[in-house]
């Protein structure tokens, strides 16, 4: 029968059997890899996951080294890679697969929904991966490939369309088991490879005769666009508080931006820089130098950055709180630190000198 007259699983499954991605890293029927690639690709490209996926996997091979990691580890390895509520909830899944689930990796998409940061597509594609289950998943690119292939309009943010698209996905799923795995990967692979958000390859798509997107012309206009909105801004700044060779870091809040990591201190301005210091660690500083502005785009508002190199010239030196510490630039590099602060460590020496010793 030719490939367009076959039901749709089967024309998916067919077409990622043959033309398919086979070569991904965690390619693998261990469920604790495929959880931890799918959290890592959550609204981050494969190229910039494929690093840091492997230098995970070498630290932390199996859900009970995870789970036996410090915290502030599981951090510095996530470091660059954003969105660090997932790498938070990582650390507490890997703990309660041990105390819940006796250290094996629970076998269903509902036990895995129990895990912090595991929600329904991600479970579903878990278990679909590794243990045929028959579950819908609905991430992006699969969003795209159904919005497209049934004309569903509407943002499908949206809980209505939401809910109209899980119905189709399940409507869709192939009879037989034994062919998740593949239907799976290849809703994956068709919206990364060939249904793409701008300039999709329709000629080679497995689809195309019933996609109502493709028979209208309409691939341009779906998905629907999100409304747009102004972004937020929001002004800090940060202080480059150093003393003997040695830099201030301080630990975030668990929760919040950057919660958990290794960052500089904050104050609202400059002008309330000198004040902090001496309430917040009993420090007497003076102002070297006040950096270029640095921005950094969240994903619902944009930061703008401001750091000041304060030296230390006297005080008490009330630093002795575990969520405190004075580092060497490469000792701070080696730590869970944000993007920026990165950006700010690694910048090149300036004509009064390097910001600290190394």
């Amino acid at each position: 029968m030719p490939l367009e007259l076959l039901p749709f699983a089967e024309r998916l499954t067919r077409w990622q059997r043959n033309h398919g991605r086979h070569d991904l890293p965690w390619q693998v029927a261990d469920p604790y890899r495929v959880w931890l690639s799918e959290i890592m690709l959550q609204q981050t490209q494969v190229a910039t996951v494929i690093p840091y996926y492997q230098r995970f996997t070498e630290s932390f091979p199996d859900v009970v080294s995870l789970a036996a990691a410090p915290l502030d580890e599981v951090l510095a390895h996530w470091a660059g890679l954003g969105y660090y509520t997932r790498a938070r909830n990582l650390h507490a899944a890997a703990g309660k697969v041990m105390s819940a689930f006796a250290g094996s990796f629970p076998a269903t998409a509902a036990e895995m929904e129990m895990l912090p940061g595991v929600g329904r597509s991600t479970a579903a594609a878990i278990a679909g991966f590794c243990f045929a289950e028959r579950s819908p998943i609905l991430d992006g690119n699969v969003k795209r490939v159904l919005t497209r292939w049934a004309g569903v309009a509407g943002f499908p943010g949206e809980r209505k369309v939401e809910q109209q698209l899980w119905a189709l996905a399940e409507a869709l799923l192939p009879e037989q088991a034994a062919d998740m795995p593949a239907y799976t990967q290849g809703m994956m692979d068709l919206g990364a490879t060939l249904c793409t958000r701008s300039k999709p390859r329709c000629q080679a798509c497995p689809l195309r005769e019933d996609c109502r997107a493709h028979i209208e012309g309409r691939q341009a206009e779906l998905p629907t666009r999100k409304p747009r909105k102004a972004i937020p801004e929001r002004q800090t700044v940060m202080l480059l508080l150093e003393h003997e060779g040695r830099l201030l870091l301080e630990r975030r809040p668990p929760t919040g931006i950057w919660g958990g990591l290794w960052s500089l201190p904050e104050a609202a301005s400059a002008a309330e820089a000198q004040l902090l210091c001496r309430q917040r660690f009993g420090l007497d500083v003076e102002l070297a130098e006040t950096l270029p502005a640095l921005v950094h785009t969240f994903t619902h508002f944009r930061l703008t950055i401001t750091p000041l190199r304060l030296r230390v010239t006297g005080g008490q030196h009330r630093v002795a709180d575990a969520d405190l510490a004075w580092l060497r630039r490469s000792e701070a590099l080696k730590a869970g630190i944000p993007t920026p602060v990165r950006k700010l460590l690694q910048a090149k020496a300036r004509p009064q000198g390097e910001l600290f010793e190394q």
